[in-house]
């Protein structure tokens, strides 16, 4: 198949209805050998596990290319230079940043608009947000502040915009939108990363606190190493829903990465962790890093998903996330240490191996 054609076939995939195994299973293996045949690091890597197109059958059988690869290799079935977008992730570890290139995002943006409209808008058309979150001008590489916008850009009513600049948030700028919203009885939206509230919470004077109407809404999305101070999230979802009178079912947090173009959801933190799941166009499972054996349902492994949307690069990745399949989604527990953490090492060294063709 063409780029044309994938993206063509993705599109309807995405705005059709059949979740079926055999339908995401037809789809997943025509963009693999898609992939195999126009990415060549991934195509050596797979050849070294003996997965070609021939014989891979589903998409569990698809080797998943280890996060980490993304910041040695360029991963891209186009000519880099040719991309129209480059997301980057934010480097918050020093050393290389990933890189994932578009070539169109015209399947990121569907991906995106659909899942969040269902998801965190919960069918609502559209609501007043305020984003803790620098803008596209200003983070012109990074996936979150383009997720953002599109959330502002399709979702946003009047009146919406940034709460964040060049000197960071606008807390009287927040405080004014929060009164007004609980003046006009209008529900609004908060969305930003994690590490964003923290700060925002901070800044508050000790006894500020807000009843926001009801139907309000907040999104967070990432953690807080290196941004913020570390809270558990039990106690960052608790002071959260204390603050900004929003319940806890209607805390969403959104997971994503760089590394692929659908985001997972769960449907609040009124229990942590939550379950995540995500669109019919991903699946997820947990796997050994190492072998990238599947582990019987509950037990802990490292998450590794099959992204459609991903269609440029790798659709099949291995994270560093610790997991676990509760049959409808999966629990999210953090970074993968002890053995998991080992075997993702040893699960990028072996796939730096074969993709760059050098001997083991």
């Amino acid at each position: 198949m063409t780029e044309a054609e994938i993206i063509d076939a993705l599109l309807a995939f995405m705005a059709g209805d059949d979740a079926s195994e055999d339908a995401f299973d037809a789809m997943a293996l025509a963009l693999f050998a898609y992939q195999f045949e126009n990415n060549a690091p991934l195509r050596r890597f797979a050849r070294q596990r003996a997965k070609t197109p021939r014989n891979v059958r589903r998409w569990r059988d698809i080797p998943p290319v280890p996060i980490t690869a993304f910041k040695e290799l360029t991963l891209s079935c186009v000519a880099p230079d040719s991309a129209m977008r480059v997301f980057m992730t934010s480097g918050t570890t020093g050393g290389a940043r990933g890189k994932s290139y578009h070539p169109t995002l015209k399947v990121y943006d569907a991906s995106m608009t659909a899942n969040f409209r269902h998801r965190f808008m919960q069918e609502r058309e559209t609501i007043r947000m305020g984003v803790l979150f620098p803008d596209e001008t200003v983070l012109p590489n990074s996936s979150l502040a383009h997720y953002l916008a599109l959330a502002l850009r399709h979702f946003g009513a009047e009146g919406s915009g940034y709460l964040m600049g060049t000197e960071g948030i606008d807390v009287e700028a927040v405080c004014a939108a929060l009164d007004r919203a609980t003046e006009t009885g209008e529900p609004c939206a908060l969305l930003g990363a994690s590490y964003s509230f923290v700060h925002l919470m901070d800044a508050l004077p000790p006894d500020r606190r807000f009843a926001l109407p009801a139907g309000s809404r907040i999104l967070d999305t990432g953690g807080f190493k290196g941004q913020s101070r570390e809270m558990e999230a039990a106690a960052f979802y608790d002071q959260l829903s204390a603050t900004f009178g929003v319940p806890k079912r209607l805390c969403i947090n959104m997971y994503g990465m760089t590394e692929l173009s659908t985001q997972f959801y769960d449907d609040g933190n009124e229990e942590t962790p939550p379950v995540k799941s995500g669109p019919h166009w991903i699946r997820s499972h947990v796997v050994d890093p190492l072998t990238g054996r599947e582990m019987p349902q509950g037990a802990i492994g490292v998450l590794a998903h099959c992204d459609l949307a991903h269609f440029n690069s790798a659709c099949a990745i291995l994270t560093e996330d610790a997991g676990l399949d509760t049959g409808d989604g999966f629990l999210l527990l953090g970074r993968a240490d002890g053995e998991e953490a080992r075997g993702c090492s040893m699960a990028i060294e072996e796939f730096l191996r074969a993709a760059q063709g050098r001997a083991g």
